[in-house]
């Protein structure tokens, strides 16, 4: 049956209304770019209403940016439909812009929400920052602090010589043993929790919440969604609800995720603190009992909202990082093989390596930086926007103007990392084998003040992570039945976290910036080394 002709003019309006705000905002871009002022930064030629969209690699667009900046520079102006965009490629750019002028280059853009609502979850940017400002400047950095991250190191040790043991005894799960490591270390941070080393029942909520996630959360359904809500409405029998039930099946897991450790953190806060386990939660908590009453409240939302995001951000990330040094390691064995002859001429054959002794292994704090910077896990960072317009360069950047950080190009530029593809840690290295003064921490945790508040407690996760790995067992790659090698052919996929960068005002997404580039292969071989004192994990 066609529908009414009031139906079709309904339909109608629908298709003319978002068309008609992308005509009137390419009119106001245009008349305000026809003021006196400075010229925009140099970028590629729009077309008209669509922009530069058609241009770019939807699913690698940090590629786009890079072959961008080889033509126009480290500074490029794009418009992608409604939306006016600004790419950084270069570490100095990126610092003049978000650190030394954090008060304009602070926002956010508006990020795709409808998907991340429909799921149980808004951005951060909604659930946390919106709440109060004053808590939420405090809640990250009270308990990620460099001083205060100190105080997790005995736990990293402890879970990352657990998951040596897991992986030694069981090698061919080795994605699941990082994500365990990843998981329980979050756990313990925000909320105390002490894991068991397999199986644990709180750690299977939030590795199943975030498994839903991966289903739920893509690009497709969010475009599905944002042009067509009425999904979220069908019943559950209809053709095409079945992203209405996967969105209620992750509603109820982001739920449990969300409150059952807190409850775990808030009924144990007392015996935790006797035990001197820490947390983000039992932190805060004694923060909050000096608050008026009108703001308890509040302020546990915001602090039950910030601990989920903590154990969000950290989950994939650190287990991609993880899956990406065994790689290396199995692609680049004498790499491998040098780092552990410098960890057993400092730690010796009785003991385990520890934090104390991270100065004196500059070759294993090369291979971290090389790690970080090999693959980036964010490719590109978190987008910020100018909250006014500025001047740069004796270039006009527009308020509102969605700045995109793009840490690939800053990783991969030849004049500073020759043979940037390859895995060279000796390229933090000078002559005397001391560690120089580049650390790809300071561009691949992001800028200003929306850098990774976590860096630090990130950073010695995965040091330790490393070291003891290294120590305790030997990467290879994988031998078939008669023993011939197999060998590893790489592959990348982008993983859950996903900033949704470029919305347009009618509510199409035409782009992603996804994170978590982590490595898939086959298998790979697992040995113990020889030095290692195993019974001592």
């Amino acid at each position: 049956m066609f529908p009414s002709v009031d139906g079709r003019l309904a339909i109608l309006a629908v298709l003319l209304v978002p068309a008609s705000l992308v005509v009137i905002k390419a009119f106001k871009w245009l008349v305000r770019n026809r003021q006196n002022r400075p010229c925009l930064p140099p970028g590629p030629m729009p077309l008209p209403l669509l922009g530069n969209v058609l241009s770019i690699d939807t699913k690698e667009p940090w590629l786009t940016y890079t072959e961008w900046g080889a033509t126009y520079g480290d500074l490029v102006f794009a418009r992608l439909l409604g939306q006016e965009v600004v790419v950084t490629n270069s570490q100095h750019v990126a610092e003049a812009l978000m650190d030394k002028r954090s008060r304009i280059y602070s926002d956010r853009p508006y990020i795709a929400t409808a998907l991340a609502d429909s799921v149980g979850q808004s951005t951060l940017q909604q659930q946390f920052m919106a709440t109060n400002g004053v808590f939420a400047g405090g809640l990250f950095h009270q308990t990620f602090r460099p001083d205060s991250a100190l105080k997790f190191r005995l736990m990293q040790i402890k879970r990352a010589r657990e998951m040596s043991v897991n992986l030694i005894d069981d090698p061919q799960h080795y994605h699941s043993h990082f994500a365990t490591f990843s998981s329980s270390v979050a756990m313990s941070v925000a909320y105390g929790y002490q894991t068991s080393p397999r199986d644990d029942p709180l750690v299977r909520i939030v590795e199943d919440a975030m498994a839903i996630g991966v289903k739920v959360m893509t690009q497709e359904r969010a475009t599905l969604l944002k042009l067509f809500p009425f999904l979220l409405s069908l019943p559950d029998r209809c053709w095409g609800s079945a992203i209405k039930r996967d969105a209620q099946v992750s509603t109820h897991r982001m739920t449990e995720m969300t409150d059952l450790p807190f409850q775990y953190a808030q009924e144990h806060m007392a015996e935790n603190l006797s035990l001197g386990h820490v947390s983000m939660v039992s932190d805060n908590l004694q923060r909050m009992e000096k608050l008026d009453q009108a703001s308890k409240p509040i302020f546990e939302t915001a602090l039950k909202k910030a601990t989920v995001s903590t154990i969000m951000g950290s989950y994939e990330t650190t287990t991609a990082t993880l899956m990406t040094f065994a790689l290396a390691m199995v692609l680049y064995p004498d790499v491998q093989r040098r780092a552990q002859a410098e960890i057993d001429s400092v730690v010796g054959g009785d003991r385990l390596p520890t934090f104390e002794d991270r100065a004196s292994l500059p070759y294993v704090e090369s291979v971290l930086r090389e790690t970080l910077r090999w693959h980036p896990i964010l490719p590109i960072g978190g987008p910020h926007a100018t909250s006014s317009d500025d001047i740069f360069d004796g270039y006009f950047i527009p308020k509102g103007a969605a700045v995109i950080c793009n840490i690939w190009a800053i990783s991969r530029d030849e004049t500073r990392y020759p043979d940037a593809s390859s895995f060279i840690p000796e390229r933090f290295l000078d002559v005397d084998n001391a560690l120089t003064d580049d650390d790809p921490a300071r561009y691949v945790f992001g800028f200003g003040r929306r850098a990774c508040p976590g860096r630090y407690a990130a950073d010695a996760s995965v040091w330790s992570a490393i070291v003891t790995m290294l120590f305790t067992m030997e990467f290879s790659s994988p031998k078939d039945d008669q023993g011939k090698v197999i060998e590893v052919t790489p592959g990348f996929t982008t993983g859950l976290i996903q900033y949704l960068v470029f919305l347009v005002s009618f509510h199409l997404l035409v782009t992603n910036s996804s994170i978590a580039i982590a490595p898939l292969w086959s298998s790979l071989a697992i040995s113990q080394h020889a030095l290692a004192p195993i019974q001592n994990l």
